[in-house]
């Protein structure tokens, strides 16, 4: 069930995406970089995450869906940026070249620049019937959680924490940055546009930081344990690299259990909702914690 609905939904964003990035055409370089880069596979968790918060409240997904496309934008303008040779040096993204190997070192920073700024030109061309006061809170968010204070902060400490045994806390830090506040933002976003009650709002916040920090914690279990056929990219970098994690820091076995308590929590806050309302959600709760890539 949650299969059929995940890929349905993720069909609906990659027509969307290739509706926005086909206006695109010159330079040629960028233009097709950019679709290489974003339209090349992956799951579309972020995204899909702000379409079931207005299914949640019974509002149109036309209302978010150019700040879902955005937001996967935005994604997939740090995985290239990521991929570089000065970052994490990988040659496979999604079983596929990655930008840099592809069109080349500078083309894709260009190409990683690109992304990232057209993504807050499609929130506010694209997107119609949301007031321009939700707007600027929509962008806020988008530039907070992306910025210094979420994602890019988070990916510095994980760079300055290469080759170092970090404190528990610092690794949190990393985690609830880099990865975490991409996977609250659609969600607070869709409380914006939906106009959430602020307990509805704290659940629903605090659900998309659980599913993030499991989200991270089943990637760190992947690196070692995972296959390159199934998650797209060699194993073992975070070994390579040298780089504190969930198994480094408690082993793989005590890693697993608290990927399960994270889970459970997060199905767990959701409690204020109707149970038939949020089955979605703990599925994908579940999904998380069993996926293979």
């Amino acid at each position: 069930m949650l299969k059929s609905y995940l890929r349905e939904k993720r069909e609906l964003i990659d027509k969307n995406i290739e509706i926005y990035l086909n206006k695109l055409e010159y330079p040629t370089v960028i233009a097709e970089g950019m679709k290489y880069s974003v339209l090349n596979g992956g799951k579309r968790l972020r995204p899909i995450l702000l379409l079931m918060i207005l299914e949640l409240y019974g509002k149109s997904l036309e209302l978010g869906l150019p700040t879902a496309v955005a937001i996967e934008l935005i994604h997939s303008y740090s995985l290239v940026h990521d991929d570089l040779p000065a970052l994490d040096n990988d040659e496979y993204r999604r079983g596929k070249l990655t930008t840099h190997k592809k069109f080349g070192e500078a083309e894709a920073i260009l190409i990683g620049d690109a992304l990232l700024t057209h993504s807050f030109s499609i929130v506010t061309d694209e997107t119609k019937d949301v007031s321009s006061d939700k707007l600027v809170k929509i962008i806020g968010k988008i530039s907070r959680y992306s910025g210094v204070n979420g994602m890019i902060g988070g990916q510095m400490i994980d760079i300055e924490s290469e080759k170092k045994l970090v404190s528990f806390d610092t690794l949190k830090y990393i985690h609830t940055n880099k990865t975490g506040k991409l996977i609250k933002l659609p969600v607070e976003i869709g409380t914006i546009i939906c106009e959430s009650s602020q307990d509805e709002f704290k659940a629903l916040s605090k659900y998309a930081e659980l599913i993030g920090l499991a989200f991270q914690i089943k990637d760190d279990i992947l690196d070692i344990e995972g296959d390159f056929e199934k998650i797209g990219k060699p194993v073992g970098s975070d070994v390579e690299l040298e780089k504190t994690t969930y198994p480094s820091l408690f082993g793989m076995e005590e890693s697993k259990k608290i990927l399960k308590s994270t889970i459970d929590q997060a199905k767990e806050v959701l409690n204020i909702f109707d149970k038939e309302k949020i089955e979605n959600f703990i599925l994908l709760a579940e999904y998380i914690g069993y996926r293979e890539n």
